[in-house]
């Protein structure tokens, strides 16, 4: 998890009540995923359920994606923190960071905590950031126990589906690790991340 601070900008502003909620939106609800996007799109991708909890209005940038700026990567990172440690961070306006997605471990739980309209601060790089969908994954680089199947399968879903929406390609030039952002310190996913794999799975996906 890395920001770089961009210039001031507007801020959404969240009610209590929905700053504290984590609403789960199953598919067949005919809503492309938990957070409604204020951009409309006509193209409804088949993403994985997801659960909404928004971070803090502080640990973002809100914009009007794709818009505002285009959209042409998914970026792949590790939290080396816990799923539960990863929501209080991004729900602490003092930490000034987030992601888009993370999933969990344990059985591929999928929150989302900043809309795609919105610019996350994800990849220690302003221009990535407003080009991409950050996707954390629970864990940490030198720990592979960690990437469990159900969770590299639900990720390998959610970004299929991101794909699809977007017209990015599902290639690795557009689905990054974070290591792979110019200027970036950090080294995730990580050696243990198989991404031949995930890729295979991403590539399957309807």
């Amino acid at each position: 998890m890395q920001y770089d601070r961009p210039q001031p900008s507007r801020r959404r502003l969240l009610t209590g009540a929905a700053a504290a909620a984590a609403a789960f939106i199953p598919l067949g609800t005919g809503l492309t995923h938990a957070a409604p996007q204020r951009s409309g799109s006509a193209l409804r991708a088949a993403y994985p359920d997801v659960h909404w909890t928004p971070a803090a209005p502080a640990n973002y940038t809100a914009a009007d994606r794709p818009a505002q700026y285009g959209i042409d990567r998914v970026i792949v990172h590790v939290t080396q923190e816990t799923y539960a440690d990863t929501v209080k961070i991004f729900q602490n306006p003092k930490k000034q960071v987030s992601a888009h997605y993370c999933v969990r471990s344990a059985d591929g739980y999928i929150g989302q905590f900043v809309r795609e309209d919105d610019v996350a601060w994800h990849a220690g790089n302003w221009g990535y950031n407003t080009r991409s969908i950050g996707i954390e994954h629970e864990g940490w680089v030198d720990q592979p126990q960690w990437f469990t199947d159900v969770m590299c399968e639900q990720s390998a879903l959610l970004t299929a589906a991101i794909c699809t929406r977007y017209g990015i390609p599902r290639d690795r030039q557009h689905v990054i690790g974070h290591v792979e952002v110019p200027g970036t310190d950090h080294t995730d996913p990580g050696r243990y991340w198989d991404w031949a794999r995930y890729m295979s799975l991403v590539k399957a996906a309807p």
